[in-house]
């Protein structure tokens, strides 16, 4: 389509540069190059005005001597939820909920909130020092927090019990008190007590709009109507109300002045919307302001009384650390006009750099909203889908956080969409006990709601295309019950039901490794993509027997491969569903002795004995003395035992103590015997020759990499080591497997998967004498 320019220039599409004033000249914009720049404008000119209205709000801070003179920005200010003194004594005074006072926990430049309680007066001040004996940082740490929901009062050191704190919440005794100042410093942040000008400031505005749509009451998920916060607006500070109010007051002007520009640009005045399919100033000014309502969603998460305070990273967390919504007792409200992690500056600047790398489509794409129970889905659909997780996410219940505000700035866009005050919720197919009567109601909802979008599917799509399905574990659900979860086996049922194959399992990166439950632990790659095809008409019925047959025949060659695809052994679990489950669903049913049909629950569990007995059989493949390191390893870890127990074991295995102990093993001495820990080996090993065992290998080569990653002092160890690199990789697999099952210590484990995650580099690394790098080899 063209449109007119108002100096009579012709514009080939309508967005191919930007609509406003003092848009820089450029010959050409690419992609969504100019719709970037839009929306970087407009959101500039958001915030600009937004500190006009509100900045005062925000005051900085007067530095202290020991930092100097002059002010400094306020990066947040950290509150503590308190409740009246339960001793009668103290006459109700206000106590603070404290979950830390710990404030900067990196080792060795501590920082620590003190509480200063003068109990004549009745009354706690909050001093600010660094560093500090062990017990004092300890003490900091643990806060006024005795248990979970359990804290003890700072001015008559009685306990604070849960209910009591739920009572005094719920009759709108829970107020907040600022405890700390966090500032920008150069370098660094600089922590000050805090200062009773910038409590005032923050507890006397008064939000005008105050959300008033009602938390959901899923007590597994979201606990903050527990203590009296049963409304959205319950969830903020007033200050951050204001700021959310002022922002989305702001948007709204924003769009009626990018109408504007834009028609001054010269796209058609034609006042057809965006719902409607237009493509002149309207529809592209709503466009506009769609995606700065994305922002003020994002400051929205970011400025919560949910949000912590994160002493490790010395900076405010989200909203949603994980999903749900919990309640917070001391919090960050962070100063959106700083340039920290939360703010506006923080937030645009991500969400625009989205924009600048969007490509762009010649055809229009449509978006629908539909109930994939009764889709009627167009010839020759491949579907690509990531369904919800059993109980794992209230999808709807957390999305009503962001809708209270986007539902204000979007309604008069898509009426449709945003009818409802919050969120639907009746269809929604997860396995939610509280709206369903109790776990086994909700358990039968998931099955039968998945079951019948799996087989809509199914009857219409062409068995040519693959169907994709995504699956994302929680690692407690697979530290609890493995891959025959309620989650995973429920799901996987309703897709074999539904006339589904599944043809392949892999392990798919999909989360952000920072994110707090990834950190220190052996995380999964986080979800596993699920190809599958209709199951064919003409597929056979076999027994029990046929089945575990074939699981025996075929499934040691597919774990084979994957090994060989370096599939990290957090995920082999996961990934070796694939070829099992193929299996499985290649037939229309397997029938037990009884000519009952076999159940997938039933199924994945044979599926994981022979997982189990393929790595038992690669056992055969060591040298004897990583035979008895594998047993001895399994039974005692690296405890020290009796050489007696030792002495039995080796003979065995047609070797001696001394001999395991001359591989480097073992230490042996007063008759007891231990393992020793890759830790401990001697850091100039290199095989004299082949006949190395691989025990010792393996734990050298963890030693080397655990120092110095992939470089060229662990690429020289490797390249010793690669007559045996096979075996080496198998036996971390096994050890892996024995550390997460048998022993059940993921620390333990950590290093086996770290290793095989970066096998790759490992084989692609060159050692070279002169040079102490490794040569980038593509691919």
């Amino acid at each position: 389509s063209t449109a007119q320019h108002s100096t009579a220039q012709h514009r080939r599409i309508p967005y191919d540069s930007p609509v406003h004033p003092g848009a820089k000249e450029r010959q050409f914009y690419e992609n969504a190059q100019a719709l970037a720049e839009d929306v970087r404008h407009y959101g500039n000119w958001i915030r600009e005005q937004a500190f006009q209205r509100i900045g005062h709000l925000y005051p900085k801070i007067t530095l202290p001597p020991q930092h100097g003179s002059g002010e400094a920005t306020v990066v947040a200010w950290l509150w503590a939820r308190t409740v009246p003194s339960p001793d009668p004594a103290f006459n109700d005074a206000p106590v603070p909920l404290v979950s830390s006072f710990l404030i900067s926990s990196k080792e060795g430049k501590e920082v620590r909130i003190e509480p200063i309680v003068d109990k004549h007066a009745r009354s706690i001040r909050y001093t600010i020092h660094k560093g500090g004996s062990a017990d004092e940082i300890k003490r900091a740490r643990e806060g006024t927090k005795t248990g979970r929901g359990i804290f003890r009062c700072l001015l008559s050191d009685a306990v604070i019990p849960a209910r009591y704190i739920r009572e005094r919440a719920k009759a709108g005794e829970m107020k907040a008190t600022l405890i700390a100042i966090v500032a920008d410093g150069n370098p660094g942040r600089i922590y000050v007590a805090p200062a009773e000008e910038h409590e005032q400031i923050a507890l006397s505005v008064l939000p005008q709009r105050i959300p008033s749509e009602l938390v959901s009451l899923d007590k597994r998920a979201i606990s903050p109507p527990t203590y009296g916060m049963t409304t959205f607006g319950d969830l903020f500070t007033h200050r951050q109300l204001v700021a959310l109010n002022t922002l989305s007051d702001l948007v709204h002007e924003a769009r009626n002045k990018i109408q504007q520009d834009a028609i001054t640009a010269g796209l058609p005045n034609d006042a057809i919307p965006l719902r409607d399919g237009g493509t002149g100033a309207k529809a592209y000014a709503e466009a506009v302001s769609i995606y700065l309502t994305l922002l003020v969603g994002q400051i929205s998460k970011s400025n919560s009384s949910i949000c912590s305070w994160i002493a490790k990273g010395q900076s405010a967390g989200g909203t949603f650390a994980r999903p749900a919504l919990p309640i917070t007792w001391d919090y960050a409200e962070v100063n959106i006009f700083s340039s920290s992690t939360g703010s506006f500056n923080s937030l645009f600047d991500r969400l625009v750099k989205g924009f600048e790398t969007l490509g762009y489509a010649a055809e229009e794409a449509q978006v629908k909203q539909v109930d994939a129970r009764s889709v009627a889905y167009a010839k020759n659909t491949a579907v690509a889908t990531d369904p919800p997780y059993y109980d794992n996410v209230g999808y709807a219940d957390l999305s009503d956080f962001f809708y209270v505000w986007l539902r204000s700035l979007v309604k008069d866009i898509y009426p449709e969409t945003t009818a409802s005050l919050l969120t639907p919720k009746t269809d929604e197919i997860v396995a939610s006990a509280y709206r369903h009567g109790g776990k086994a109601q909700a358990e039968t909802y998931f099955l039968d709601g998945m079951k019948a979008v799996m087989q809509n599917a199914a009857q219409q799509i062409s068995s040519e295309f693959p169907t994709t399905i995504y699956y994302a574990f929680k690692q407690k659900e697979i530290a609890e019950e493995g891959i025959i979860s309620t989650g995973w086996v429920t799901f996987l049922q309703a897709l074999v039901e539904a006339g589904f194959s599944v043809t392949g399992t892999w392990p798919v990166l999909t989360e952000k490794p920072g994110r707090p439950r990834a950190v220190g632990a052996n995380a999964l790659a986080s979800s596993i993509v699920l190809a599958c095809r209709k199951r064919e008409e003409t597929a056979e019925t076999i027994t029990r027997p046929e089945f575990f047959d074939k699981l025996k025949t075929e499934l040691p060659a597919a774990l084979a491969q994957l090994q060989e695809a370096n599939i990290a052994p957090a995920d082999m679990p996961q990934s070796a569903i694939g070829p099992g489950i193929a299996i499985f669903s290649r037939y229309k049913a397997v029938l037990e002795a009884d000519d009952s049909i076999m159940s997938v629950k039933d199924a994945l569990q044979r599926i994981n004995t022979e997982i189990d007995a393929h790595l038992t059989d690669i056992e055969g493949d060591f040298d004897p003395q990583t035979r008895f390191a594998i047993t001895w390893f399994r039974q005692h870890a690296t405890e020290t035992r009796d050489f007696g127990s030792a002495e039995t074991l080796a003979t065995a295995r047609g070797i001696s103590v001394a001999g395991v102990q001359q591989a480097g093993i073992i230490e042996s001495r007063g008759g007891k015997v231990r393992i020793i820990k890759h830790s401990e080996l001697d850091p100039e090993w290199l095989p004299p020759d082949a006949n190395f065992s691989v025990w010792q290998g393996l734990h050298q080569l963890i030693r080397a990499y655990e120092k110095y990653s992939v470089s060229n002092s662990s690429a020289k160890l490797f390249d010793r080591l690669r007559p045996k690199s096979t075996h080496i990789k198998e036996l971390a697999y096994c050890l892996y497997e024995i550390c997460t099952n048998t022993h059940k210590d993921a620390a333990m484990a950590r290093p086996y998967n770290d290793i095989i995650s970066d096998w790759k580099e490992l084989l692609e690394s060159d050692y070279t004498e002169d040079h102490q790098t490794i040569l980038d080899i593509p691919g």
